[in-house]
């Protein structure tokens, strides 16, 4: 689930645990750029991986024809690539905050390696 049932804006996770030895880690997360995409993004990006990016094959699997699935990759692509512009400019912000004693280096290193799923 990755938006709210009630208002439909996006969910944050907000406690992590390890099951095997039980380490939980409590606040804000932001999710990875692929987890961000939408649903169906998401699941054309795993068939485009399964099927080592052959579109003529992916599309006979899908029963669409070529220019759809083009399109559909295309938009993918440009949903992928807005992403990235807005974790940019979050990163600026950050790096501002950092600047300006809002918050400590190694928690704005922290979101940062965060948003690039360094963690």
């Amino acid at each position: 689930m990755k938006n709210c049932p009630a208002c439909s804006n996006p969910l944050v996770p907000v406690r992590l645990s390890c099951n095997a030895c039980g380490v939980t880690m409590e606040g804000g997360f932001k999710m990875p750029r692929l987890a961000r995409l939408s649903k169906n993004s998401q699941e054309l990006a795993e068939l485009f991986i399964l099927f080592g990016g052959n579109l003529k094959e992916l599309s006979a699997k899908m029963e669409i024809s070529y220019p759809t699935l083009r399109k559909r990759v295309d938009d993918m692509i440009g949903e992928l690539s807005g992403l990235q512009k807005k974790d940019a400019l979050e990163i600026g912000t950050i790096l501002d905050r950092i600047e300006n004693g809002e918050i400590k280096a190694e928690e704005g290193m922290r979101l940062i390696r965060e948003m690039n799923s360094e963690l």
